[in-house]
């Protein structure tokens, strides 16, 4: 049978000669897996992962635009298994079909779908990067949280921190926009009109999410000048070992990639660089799921061919996750990647003062501050 034809639900991996023979632990988004004794897990791990990859012959971007993204579309790819990543929380299962139909139908290549292709490039042009034009990791998690703002149906809220500094207070402020930060609380008056639709991807017990909008976390960061400084190695790795982690997304001169482990000194990743056809939802609705899951060993690469800018993500679906993140945080060794503060530093622009819209103003800002990233990556030819 031809591997294109393989269906995630009926996928087997046979041999699994391309993934090192260690007792060193490995590490997938929170997980830990034995190499020597779960080589099956691990690859069932790594299948469950939406995968996103270039595609051809969908509706032109913009109504005139490219009909592919191959050569340039991989690291608004990896911005997409990132945040599939945050919607799809559990393996799939009969029972959450229908919800794990209406993820996939969120990232379908054509313009009304929350996250397609067609949405990131179009909204990019307001980050100064027109349409077929190389992302780098600050620009597509600015572009995110653009769209999240229009995505009533999973609940998300997508923060940024900027200037390697997690604010806990704007963080809580964004995820209980109807809660007085600094006191106390009780019942807030009006939370069930606020809430909207606890129906979604992301949706919980009324009682878990009713004072709390699940958070996407963000942080754009540069670990290095042209390589990654040694000293962040150690910090990076524990990322991937908290269980709120969504993995990392940067890559290397040439190439973006989805980084969700790490086994020894090499991390593992989902690659976004082959082009397959674009996918058209069926009469029902129902999409064909087979290429949205790679059917591959997954790659590895050394760490040290990381570029140093970088975006590590992170999921809190409750209050609860998110402090619990903040503790685990604190008590990271090593060198830290970030600074984590109770309230906002005096030099910081106040969140108050960036407007969410589509036309939020800190976007020169932004660009100044991270514009090398872009400078470091070559586009690959068409």
């Amino acid at each position: 049978m031809d591997a294109a034809t393989l269906t995630y639900d009926t996928l087997r991996f046979g041999e699994f000669e391309d993934f090192p023979e260690t007792s060193e632990p490995v590490w997938i988004l929170g997980k830990e897996y034995n190499a020597l004794t779960e080589k099956d897990e691990i690859l069932s791990d790594v299948t469950s992962r939406l995968w996103f990859t270039y595609r051809k012959n969908f509706p032109p971007i913009g109504g005139t635009g490219p009909t592919s993204d191959t050569g340039w579309g991989c690291m608004l790819r990896c911005g997409q298994m990132i945040l599939g990543e945050a919607l799809i929380s559990s393996p799939v299962s009969q029972k959450q079909r229908e919800e794990y139909i209406s993820i996939l139908n969120a990232f379908i290549d054509k313009k009304d779908s929350y996250y397609s292709i067609h949405q990131i490039a179009q909204m990019g042009v307001g980050e100064g990067k027109p349409i077929g034009q190389w992302y780098g990791p600050n620009t597509v998690a600015q572009v995110l949280k653009k769209l999240a703002v229009f995505d009533t149906w999973s609940r998300l809220v997508v923060h940024v921190a900027m200037d390697n500094t997690v604010v806990i207070e704007e963080i809580k402020r964004l995820c209980m926009p109807w809660l007085d930060v600094a006191g106390a609380c009780g019942e807030a008056e009006g939370v069930g009109e606020l809430n909207g639709c606890l129906e979604g991807a992301c949706a919980l017990a009324e009682e878990e999410t009713a004072l709390w909008k699940p958070l996407v976390l963000l942080i754009p960061l540069r670990l290095g000048l042209s390589d990654i400084n040694e000293a962040y190695i150690e910090t990076l790795k524990q990322c991937f070992m908290l269980p709120q982690s969504l993995g990392v997304i940067g890559g290397k001169p040439n190439s973006a990639h989805y980084f969700i482990g790490y086994v020894g000194e090499e991390l593992i990743y989902l690659d976004p660089h082959t082009t397959q056809p674009a996918v058209e939802p069926c009469e029902d609705s129902q999409v064909p799921d087979e290429t949205y899951h790679c059917q591959h060993p997954p790659c590895r690469m050394h760490i040290c061919e990381l570029d140093p800018s970088i975006a590590a993500g992170f999921f809190c679906r409750t209050e609860d996750e998110f402090d619990d993140w903040c503790m685990r945080i604190r008590r990271v060794r090593g060198l830290p990647m970030f600074e984590l503060v109770d309230s906002q530093p005096s030099h910081m622009v106040s969140v108050d003062a960036l407007n969410l819209t589509p036309d939020f103003s800190d976007s020169d800002r932004l660009e100044r501050f991270f514009d090398s990233e872009d400078e470091e990556f070559e586009i690959l030819s068409l």
